[in-house]
């Protein structure tokens, strides 16, 4: 084969692997229905696709570049005052908040970077933490601009677009939510599907071979986690462009720790691993705390438990399989 042809060969490979699979469209079909005709869980469904958003955004740094991070509250902290000040301020549309926001995490992460992929994964761990909690510490302090301890005050979201309020069964908040969710995904998904989200997967398993090979790993690195940054920055600012308010619980270590639980339960470095993990953990979380208000986090720690040690494997492996055969039944119809 020569080199044209093995171009070709590589660039018809990578078309296949970008694909968008058959059970994908199921998936995302069925969540839209579901957000748009299930008026009791719109509430629930604005949850989980910003939790979903958050955990997407860890997954590009953990799943695929294999940088740890405890103080991921960081950015949605970070994201959430930016777009609560914007809107209160300046009144700007949601649409652009959430511009500003990415904007101004991206540029946190940026920065922080170069002091987070110094040194080895518990480095990192202490790092990330650290910023987090000086950033917490950073809003206490300034409560005229951030209302300290009491959370910021008075902000009003006005309409998206100057049209769709936000209304109190949160029928706009979770279809405004799910839209950036799915821009965000297949946005996602490129970029982990090009040969930058390659090299990121080389750089994961063996980062002195990715050096041998001519893979710049720190640009990489840097990159991917100014991006991260960004993302989880938009899941910031839809929380608090979707509940009117934005407090020092942005930062709290409960936050980077949810999130780290999401991935257990879904898994990484597959992008839907922090969507399945994200809603398994909002509607478990919501059924136990209503079934039993004082044990329920004894019963989520036991859920826990038993998906890491018993079911998280094979369910991944299912779906795999399933995606798989139903990408070779759709290889087959293109060929015939």
């Amino acid at each position: 084969m020569n080199p044209t042809q093995a171009t070709s060969a590589a660039r018809a490979a990578g078309a296949r692997w970008a694909r968008i699979h058959m059970l994908e469209y199921v998936l995302w079909g069925a969540a839209w229905i579901a957000a748009i005709f299930l008026p009791r869980g719109q509430l629930i469904f604005n949850e989980i696709a910003i939790l979903g958003l958050f955990a997407l955004s860890l997954d590009l740094i953990l799943g695929y570049a294999g940088i740890v991070s405890l103080g991921h509250g960081a950015f949605l902290g970070m994201g959430a005052y930016s777009a609560a000040l914007l809107a209160k301020y300046f009144g700007i549309d949601p649409i652009l908040g959430l511009v500003g926001a990415a904007v101004i995490t991206a540029a946190l992460g940026f920065v922080s970077s170069f002091l987070v992929l110094r040194g080895s994964d518990l480095t990192r761990l202490m790092v990330t933490l650290g910023i987090t909690l000086m950033l917490l510490e950073l809003a206490n302090k300034l409560d005229w601009l951030t209302g300290g301890a009491d959370g910021l005050q008075g902000v009003v979201i006005p309409p998206i677009l100057g049209r769709f309020d936000f209304d109190l069964a949160g029928k706009t908040a979770a279809l405004y939510s799910m839209s950036v969710l799915t821009i965000a995904f297949f946005v996602a998904r490129r970029i982990v599907r090009s040969p930058f989200g390659m090299s990121l997967q080389a750089i994961r398993e063996n980062r002195l071979r990715a050096v041998a090979m001519g893979i710049p790993v720190n640009a990489r690195l840097v990159a991917i986690y100014t991006i991260a940054g960004a993302f989880a920055g938009i899941a910031g600012g839809l929380l608090a462009q979707t509940t009117g308010f934005a407090s020092l619980d942005g930062f709290e270590f409960h936050r980077s720790a949810d999130v780290l639980l999401v991935l257990v339960i879904g898994g990484t470095g597959y992008l839907y691993g922090g969507l399945i993990g994200a809603a398994v953990f909002t509607l478990m979380q919501d059924a136990l705390a209503s079934a039993t208000p004082q044990y329920w986090q004894f019963w989520i720690g036991m859920i826990l438990v038993a998906i890491v040690l018993v079911s998280r494997e094979r369910i991944a492996t299912f779906a795999e399989r399933i995606s798989s055969y139903l990408g070779a039944l759709v290889s087959r119809g293109n060929v015939r």
